[in-house]
């Protein structure tokens, strides 16, 4: 059975070049110009995919993604963000509504299908990466006052729950499991993603930042703990040190 896809884009030129790579490559495209029509096509079709363009004329991308990630019915649909808005503060936005990748326009077509089947075959696979699935269990991790429930995918900072992505959890644990230890940025990649997932070095430093805001609304202090080695990567402050 063809792979579904749905095209949320106001563009028609754009819509057209999407739709003929994707078809060509065997996928079935369905596609709207709008927000609210994008909407309506994902909840009837339940497509396997969503490209979704930030800039349209009723209902903002961001906007669309996240009612699409708050309904039971279609929050397990992983979207991919296809849009010209390439500042850092779009980015780690589209990010924190639940996007599953984010891709700046022009946009290498090759690149885009890459993408789309990385993703497709990350999410129709039932194991997380070995890598990072090797280290599940149902031990929690308390350093700096945050608790990390591998199994429950969760982060407690003082009884609150942090509003973490999936991506954002995964270089949090990782780096947690190892306080003071380096992670460059593509072992950071090949941990959470796997090493076939055509991703770019300054999507890493795009999750820290996002992850970095997010830990800094619960405490100046809290928001201080991932230390970057320049020329490196990234690490979370050791316990014992500052």
């Amino acid at each position: 059975m063809k792979r579904r896809v749905v095209i949320v884009e106001d563009e028609e030129d754009i819509v057209n070049l999407v739709k003929y790579n994707m078809e060509r490559e065997g996928y079935s495209v369905d596609f709207a110009y709008t927000g609210s029509e994008g909407l309506r096509k994902i909840e009837d079709l339940r497509p396997d995919l969503v490209i979704l363009d930030i800039m349209l004329e009723d209902i903002d991308g961001f906007t669309v993604c996240r009612r699409l990630k708050s309904s039971p019915n279609t929050r397990d649909i992983p979207v991919i963000m296809l849009t010209a808005k390439s500042e850092d503060v779009d980015i780690i936005t589209g990010l924190e509504v639940g996007a599953d990748d984010y891709i700046t326009k022009p946009f290498s077509p090759r690149v885009l299908l890459a993408r789309v089947r990385a993703l497709l075959r990350r999410v129709g696979d039932e194991k997380v990466s070995t890598t990072f699935s090797n280290t599940l269990n149902d031990n929690r991790i308390v350093i700096h006052g945050l608790i990390i429930f591998p199994d429950r995918y969760e982060v407690l900072y003082n009884g609150a729950v942090l509003p973490l992505s999936i991506t954002e959890f995964k270089i949090l644990y990782l780096l947690a499991q190892n306080p003071g230890r380096v992670f460059s940025r593509s072992q950071i990649i090949s941990a959470i993603k796997g090493d076939d997932y055509p991703v770019t070095e300054r999507s890493v430093d795009v999750q820290i930042l996002g992850l970095r805001k997010k830990l800094a609304r619960y405490g100046e202090d809290i928001g201080k703990i991932i230390k970057t080695i320049r020329g490196v990567g990234y690490k979370i402050r050791d316990i014992k040190r500052t």
